[in-house]
């Protein structure tokens, strides 16, 4: 049944079915439909979101899923990744079954924070995306959403925020150098059988590894090995980068309010370029199905049915102009 969007258009895709409205996408799911809606968010200044978050959430509709891709934008529809107050139709949150974000420093109104904590408290599981450790930052202290905020002190409950109480860890640092040392993923001892990695093999990232100390209870899968160079052939920097290294990605289980716990999946990778790599992409995918209590296949169909070009990441360098039905994969 065609979703009641206004001004909505209907595209017939290779892979699956769209329907674009004026300000944010929603894929129904190819084949056998397993009846989960993911919400993805896009909303970051650097590592372009809005490419790569379109781009998923077409995987994830060739997996069955229905899937809704919210963006930040202008007052004229067009996307911009550096308003930090937009969150395009926030409803979708209402029904999402898993969330998969990429977002940074967002300060959202009442009515999109409301929904997305509600979200978070329906313990609906969540993938999270490199700057999504630093997903919020309300600069009014007093606001009720302050605890939020990447930099929360103690006294709000929520010391370092959604992302060290919910994802694990909020921002720290560029352990590597950035733009110019790269990340190799090396699998945690112990976890070359957990069905998050199903089918993951070795990824190269051309962003940098994260500081990060994942807050406990939490399971790291993956390792960072920092690399000389942005070439995916680069040996391993010498010396203190990588002794130890760093966790890159890591699940663990949030209790909120509610009765049930959020699965949550967290990466530090997540550039648009890094989701080039099918691993990566295999990985967010697996994290869903996981997060779903779903059994995660043994390898899942990553492809992209279309031409992904994604560009570097960089700031204030985002495509000008566009709207959310431009950043689909044809």
């Amino acid at each position: 049944m065609k979703a009641p969007f206004t001004q909505a258009l209907t595209l017939s895709l290779t892979a699956v079915t769209l329907y674009a409205a004026e300000d944010h996408l929603v894929f129904e799911p190819k084949g056998s439909a397993n009846g989960k809606h993911v919400v993805l968010l896009s909303g970051d200044e650097e590592y372009r979101s809005e490419e790569s978050m379109p781009m998923m959430a077409q995987i994830l509709a060739n997996n069955g899923f229905k899937t809704t891709v919210l963006f930040s934008l202008n007052e004229d529809g067009t996307v911009n990744p550096e308003k930090g107050d937009s969150l395009s139709n926030s409803a979708a949150l209402d029904d999402a079954d898993a969330i998969v974000m990429c977002i940074r420093f967002r300060h959202w109104n009442d009515e999109s924070m409301q929904r997305f904590e509600n979200a978070l408290n329906r313990g609906v599981p969540m993938v999270a995306l490199r700057t999504s450790t630093h997903a919020f930052n309300f600069e009014d202290k007093s606001s009720k959403w302050a605890k939020f905020s990447f930099d929360a002190e103690a006294k709000s409950g929520w010391e370092g925020g959604f992302g060290r109480n919910v994802l694990g860890e909020t921002w720290v640092n560029h352990h590597g150098e950035h733009k110019v040392e790269g990340t190799r993923s090396m699998i945690a001892k112990d976890q070359e059988k957990n069905p998050v990695l199903n089918g993951v093999g070795t990824i190269f990232a051309t962003t940098d590894v994260y500081g990060a100390a994942p807050a406990a209870p939490s399971t790291i899968l993956l390792y960072g090995q920092v690399t000389e160079t942005l070439d995916p052939k680069s040996p391993a920097l010498k010396g203190a980068k990588n002794d130890p290294m760093i966790p890159i990605a890591w699940t663990r289980e949030f209790d909120n309010t509610g009765e049930k716990n959020n699965r949550i999946l967290t990466t530090t990778m997540g550039a648009a370029t890094d989701l080039s790599e099918e691993s990566l992409r295999r990985l967010v995918v697996n994290g869903v199905y996981w997060g779903l209590e779903m059994e995660v296949p043994e390898k899942a169909d990553v492809s992209i049915k279309g031409e992904y070009n994604p560009s570097a990441y960089s700031f204030k360098k985002h495509k000008k102009g566009l709207k959310p039905a431009d950043f689909i994969v044809k």
